[in-house]
């Protein structure tokens, strides 16, 4: 079974090819005797059109054929897999550059679940030039730090400090003042919905600010 295929960017293989004057028989061209990429110019007609999207050996010769990098050709990268095929590494040569196996590595990224140390972590955010708002959400931690966030809105936000610090890679200053304000809006909103001659549906508000929690958070620490 082949792992997914990155979020091709069509438009952009178009532009490019046309930037540089080639046709589709150029290009198809350029990744066979370049890539050994068995690709037809229908082939190449079919990725810019949305009809077929390319594996990632062949996106990485499609990049070389139109002078570009693979991120040129990647819509929005979100995954570990995804920001690896952007910056044009192997997963064994960014498994050297983190410090674990190139097994250990294509487990983490098949399972989309980054198992690494701190040191580890700062590694491959070096790597594949991560901030912190990608870094968690390629390593699967969106899920964990979202429920962090959660309870520190709707309870004692200080108790919460010290477990989202050990999650996101961001001064405790900056935590705990993102915190703070969260657990201020998020009861700012309760109190109004709840408050005298307000329409119905009490919590409404509060309910909707914590469904986007993860989005609130960032933006309060200015990520």
């Amino acid at each position: 079974m082949h792992p997914p295929s990155p979020p091709f960017d069509a438009p952009a293989a178009r532009r490019l090819r046309e930037g540089l004057g080639m046709a589709h028989d150029h290009v198809a061209y350029g990744l066979r005797a370049q890539y050994g990429v068995l690709a037809t110019p229908e082939t190449v007609l079919a990725w810019e059109r949305g009809r077929a999207v390319p594996t990632e050996q062949e996106l990485t010769a499609l990049a070389g054929v139109l002078w570009c990098s693979p991120a040129e050709l990647i819509a929005t990268a979100s995954t570990l897999r995804e920001h690896r095929v952007a910056r044009g590494i192997a997963p064994e040569e960014l498994a050297r550059r983190v410090g674990v196996t190139a097994r250990e590595y294509r487990r983490m990224e098949e399972e989309g679940r980054w198992r690494g140390t701190e040191r580890q972590t700062a590694a491959l955010a070096e790597a594949l030039g991560l901030g912190p708002r990608a870094l968690i959400t390629a390593t699967g931690g969106d899920e964990r730090l979202a429920e962090l966030l959660r309870d520190a809105a709707t309870t004692r936000w200080q108790a919460y400090v010290k477990p989202v610090a050990r999650t996101v890679p961001l001064p405790r200053r900056t935590v705990e003042a993102a915190l703070q304000r969260l657990h201020a809006d998020y009861h700012a909103r309760m109190a109004a919905t709840s408050s005298w001659g307000a329409s119905g549906g009490s919590g409404d508000a509060g309910r909707a600010y914590l469904d986007d929690v993860i989005g609130h958070f960032w933006t309060y620490t200015g990520t």
